[in-house]
């Protein structure tokens, strides 16, 4: 029985270290420390140590502009149990050799390696996360799928494979650190400091990132739900309103009577910013071409894709990616791009417009 009048099935110091790499996001890295402090303070004794590192022993910088100290450098010799790498947006904030070797000691020495947010995204290319069974923010799932095929990239909140923990960031690394305490101290623990959190209940690993379009509309609408995830599924060969229509299962009016209804547009206009967000995406965490990205969302041409993406975002491509270029590379852009006039469009029955690889 612990101090605080409630079984405690290890009292023993377990010491958890942080790695802030540049603009680490602020809210996951707080996320993941505050359940270990609350344990601390639920148990009435010291469960938990979580010392903090950065690469240089320079005070972390996180995205949102506040600095976090005291921290020290980390040089591989420090008796840790964990070390969790902290990231955010920027997918090479690092240099992967670099954060290999200082990680290498660790490793030897059996230490868990854990990653939060985008940090997975660090490991992966690391090689750190071969063999194991991972997961990210979903934003970056199609980019590690795309870049380490080879690995097992899952959509849970997170992921506990052995001497790995990973997480996807946000609210989730909360659930990753109650799960571990749970599994060290007991559930009683971990169920205390969810109440002191205003956690309504510990997530598991397996719990979904996103809230699913089937949970928005509830459960009268499987025909639409089915359709959209088809739409996910299929972004480098886009699929035509029939043939979606008929795997669904209903007529191609009765699908479009169903997008104007529920998601107040027509299944091209849906389908079309699926493509264009997931494109988004590619241009602002990779460093594929912009032709390539193209193709890769379903676009016939490069100024088809150029003249969509700007009528959608404001802007064209090359300039959403500008700031990670440099000039000869945004001018190779442009002569690949072309004069940047669309490609040919088809009119659907009720009048909108849709691009020509949708036409049915």
């Amino acid at each position: 029985m612990g101090r605080a009048g409630y079984q405690i099935h290890s009292t023993a110091v377990r010491r958890f270290g942080f790695l802030l790499l540049r603009d680490f996001t602020m809210m996951a890295f707080s996320a993941a420390v505050e359940p270990l402090r609350t344990a601390n303070r639920a148990a009435e004794t010291e469960l938990y140590q979580f010392p903090l590192f950065t690469l240089n022993g320079q005070p972390g910088q996180a995205s949102n502009g506040l600095s976090v100290n005291p921290v020290r450098q980390l040089t591989g010799k420090e008796p840790l149990d964990a070390l969790f790498v902290c990231a955010g947006a920027d997918l090479h904030s690092v240099n992967p050799e670099s954060l290999l070797e200082k990680l290498k000691p660790f490793i030897k020495r059996g230490v868990a390696i854990g990653g939060i947010c985008t940090a997975s995204y660090q490991l992966a290319r690391a090689g750190i996360l071969d063999g194991y069974r991972c997961t990210l923010h979903w934003e970056n799932i199609p980019d590690m799928h795309d870049e380490f095929p080879h690995l097992v990239v899952s959509s849970g909140l997170f992921e506990l494979d052995r001497d790995r923990y990973t997480c996807s960031g946000g609210t989730a690394p909360i659930d990753m650190m109650l799960t571990l305490i749970a599994q060290e101290r007991g559930r009683a623990l971990s169920d205390r400091i969810s109440e002191g959190m205003l956690c309504e209940r510990i997530r598991d690993g397996s719990d979904r990132q996103r809230m699913p379009l089937r949970m928005r509309l509830g459960s009268s609408q499987p025909k639409l739900v089915e359709a959209v995830e088809l739409m996910e599924s299929n972004i480098e060969e886009p699929m035509t309103l029939d043939e979606l229509s008929t795997h669904v299962g209903i007529s191609r009016r009765q699908l479009e009577r169903l997008f104007q209804k529920h998601l107040q547009c027509v299944p091209t206009r849906y389908y079309l910013e699926i493509r264009l967000r997931r494109a988004r995406s590619l241009l602002l965490r990779s460093s594929r071409s912009i032709v390539d990205i193209a193709f890769a969302c379903g676009f016939v041409s490069a100024p088809h894709f150029s003249k969509c993406y700007r009528d959608f975002f404001g802007i064209p491509p090359r300039e959403e990616r500008l700031p990670r270029n440099n000039p000869a590379a945004s001018s190779l852009v442009e002569l690949m791009q072309g004069d940047g006039s669309p490609d040919p469009i088809s009119t659907i029955e009720d009048g909108t417009q849709k691009p020509a690889e949708l036409a049915s």
